[in-house]
C-alpha cells in the first residue's frame, strides 16, 4: 500500500472555513505574512497555514474571505481533488509557485480535520512511530556579513547546528571564523532563485573558498550549469542537495545527476497525494530527504516537523523552532533533536 492509500479514504465533513491573518518580522529582514485556514465540520476544526511569500497575495485572500465552495461530505482524496480544481487566488498570484503553497494549505487543513473527525493521529493511520527530529537553524549573516547572528545563538545554545546562505560578500576571514565554530552542517548557494531578496549569482571564487573550507558539509542549490562554478563542484556531487527546484518527482528525475539528498518542502510539492508519492519515491530509490521551513508563523512549522519525525528524522532538517528566526531568540527554546510531540488526534505537533 502506498503512503497516500492509507489516508485517501478517510471521511471528511466540511461545514465551512475561516481565515486568520498573521504577521511577524523574521531574521531575513522582511515582514512575514501568513494566513491560517480553519476548516470546520462535525464539531471539529482542521488547521493549515498558507506560506505564500508575497504579502499582497495574503491581503487579497483575507479581504476576499471564505469564498470557496467547500461545504459537503467527501473522502479525503475527493476533497483534495476539489481543491486542485479551484482557483484559490481572488487575484492572480505574484508568482506561479504560490498556487502550490495554497493548495497544500487546504490539503493539510483537510488532513487535520479528517483525522480529528476520525479520532486518530496521523502516525497511527500511517503505521509509523514519530522519532526525535534533528534540526539546523537557517541563517543569512547580513550585509556586510558578520559572525554575530551565529555567536549570539551559540552563546545560549552551544549545540546548535546551522545552514547558512553563502554570499559573494563572505570574506576569507569570515569563512575561517565560521569553520572555527564547528557548527555548520549545510551551505546554501541559492543559485536557482530569481527576483527575490536572497538571489545569489554564480561566483566561482566564493564556491572555491567554501568548498575548500568546508569539505564535509552539505551544499544546497549550487550552480552546476555555469562552466566555472560547475568545475569547482565536479568532485563534490555526492554532497550536493537540492531545494528550490524540487516541486515533484519529475523535478528530481530532471536533475543533472542522481541526487543523494533532496529537500522536500510539503508546501512546495503542493498536494498531499504528490507529497506522499515523493516520500515513497525517495525511499524506494535510497534518496535521502530532509524538511525545510518557510518562516511559518503558526501550525505550518509544527506540521512540517511532524512529517519530518515520520519520514526523515535524522537528516539536517531546516525546521528549527520558529523562535530561532527572531533576531534575538529567547532563552529556553528546545534543542536538537526535538522530542516527538504529536497531538493525540489530527495532524498537529504540540509546543
Amino acid at each position: 500500500m502506498s503512503t497516500f492509500d492509507a489516508l485517501a479514504d478517510l471521511p471528511l465533513e466540511v461545514e465551512g472555513y475561516e481565515l486568520e491573518g498573521l504577521r511577524a518580522q523574521v531574521s531575513s529582514g522582511f515582514e512575514r505574512l501568513s494566513t491560517v485556514v480553519h476548516l470546520q465540520g462535525a464539531g471539529a476544526e482542521g488547521l493549515g497555514e498558507d506560506v505564500v511569500y508575497d504579502a499582497p497575495d495574503h491581503v487579497a485572500l483575507q479581504e476576499a474571505g471564505a469564498i470557496q465552495p467547500l461545504v459537503g461530505r467527501y473522502s479525503l482524496r475527493e476533497f483534495c481533488e476539489l481543491i486542485d480544481s479551484l482557483d484559490l487566488f481572488p487575484v492572480e498570484p505574484q508568482r506561479e509557485v504560490s498556487r502550490l503553497y495554497r493548495r497544500w494549505t487546504f490539503h493539510s487543513a483537510a488532513l487535520d480535520l479528517s483525522l480529528r473527525q476520525a479520532g486518530r493521529p496521523l502516525h497511527e493511520v500511517l503505521g509509523r512511530e514519530p522519532q526525535p527530529v534533528t534540526f539546523v537553524v537557517s541563517l543569512r549573516l547580513g550585509e556586510p556579513p558578520t559572525l554575530r547572528p551565529i555567536e549570539g545563538r551559540l552563546a545560549n545554545y552551544p549545540t546548535l547546528r546551522f545552514k547558512l546562505d553563502a554570499t559573494t560578500s563572505w570574506t576569507p576571514e569570515l569563512i575561517a571564523a565560521l569553520v572555527a565554530t564547528n557548527a555548520v552542517d549545510s551551505i546554501d548557494f541559492k543559485s536557482l532563485y530569481r527576483g527575490t531578496i536572497v538571489d545569489q549569482p554564480p561566483d566561482p571564487v566564493l564556491y572555491h573558498r567554501v568548498l575548500e573550507a568546508f569539505p564535509d558539509v552539505w551544499i544546497e542549490d549550487p550552480d552546476v550549469v555555469t562552466l566555472e562554478t560547475a568545475a569547482e563542484l565536479a568532485d563534490d556531487h555526492d554532497r550536493i542537495t537540492w531545494d528550490a527546484p524540487i516541486h515533484s518527482i519529475a523535478d528530481i528525475e530532471a536533475l543533472s545527476f542522481p541526487p543523494k539528498m533532496v529537500n522536500i518542502k510539503p508546501s512546495r510539492i503542493g498536494g498531499l497525494e504528490k507529497l506522499c508519492a515523493t516520500y515513497d519515491y525517495c525511499a524506494e530509490r535510497g534518496i535521502g530527504a530532509y524538511g525545510g521551513g518557510q518562516f511559518e508563523l503558526s501550525t505550518g512549522r509544527g506540521q512540517a516537523q511532524y512529517l519530518a519525525s515520520l519520514f526523515h528524522p535524522h537528516t539536517p532538517n531546516d525546521l528549527a523552532p520558529a523562535a530561532f528566526n527572531q533576531d534575538d531568540p529567547p532563552a529556553g527554546l528546545p534543542t536538537s533533536p526535538l522530542a516527538p510531540t504529536p497531538d493525540a488526534v489530527g495532524f498537529r505537533w504540540l509546543g
